[in-house]
């Protein structure tokens, strides 16, 4: 009888720890899958973000470079619409990136107000440096995305 109840209670003691380690091993997958589910939402952020920057400051630099060149003004107003939509764009991927990655949100906020910078540039010169502070400002934040994900 002892050996009967000492095999009873191997096996439910068996069966207890197998069943924690199966939980335990469970909560890590899930942990793990949460974990590489938000790191792919962060990349996406900032991805996203820096192809909308890119796109902006495309735009802004035609148009103001229209708007110094005198060119026709119905495509000047097509270039200011452009601009105005890839503005737009820049701003979800911008307030995720604060949200996802916030130690990212400075140099992010940075290279959004370096494409802004080059509205209304006083000339062609200055269009081409405003241009390129905003490109450097872009890689600053890339290079920033980069060390963080490294």
């Amino acid at each position: 009888m002892l050996s009967t109840v000492i095999a009873v209670l191997g096996t439910l003691l068996g069966a207890v720890v197998a069943g924690l380690l199966q939980h335990r091993a469970a909560r890590t997958a899930r942990d793990d899958a949460r974990i590489d589910h938000r790191r792919d939402q962060e990349l996406t952020a900032v991805t996203d973000f820096a192809s909308a920057i890119a796109s902006h400051r495309r735009a802004m630099t035609v148009r103001e470079e229209l708007r110094l060149t005198g060119a026709d003004p119905d495509r000047l107003t097509e270039a200011r619409a452009e601009s105005h939509n890839t503005r737009s764009a820049i701003e979800a991927p911008k307030v995720l990136v604060a949200i996802l990655a916030p130690s990212l949100a400075p140099a992010a906020q940075e290279a959004a107000q370096a494409s802004y910078a080059i509205r209304n540039a006083a000339d062609l010169e200055t269009l081409t440096a405003l241009r390129e502070d905003a490109i450097k400002a872009a890689d600053r934040f890339v290079a920033a995305a980069a060390r963080r994900f490294a």
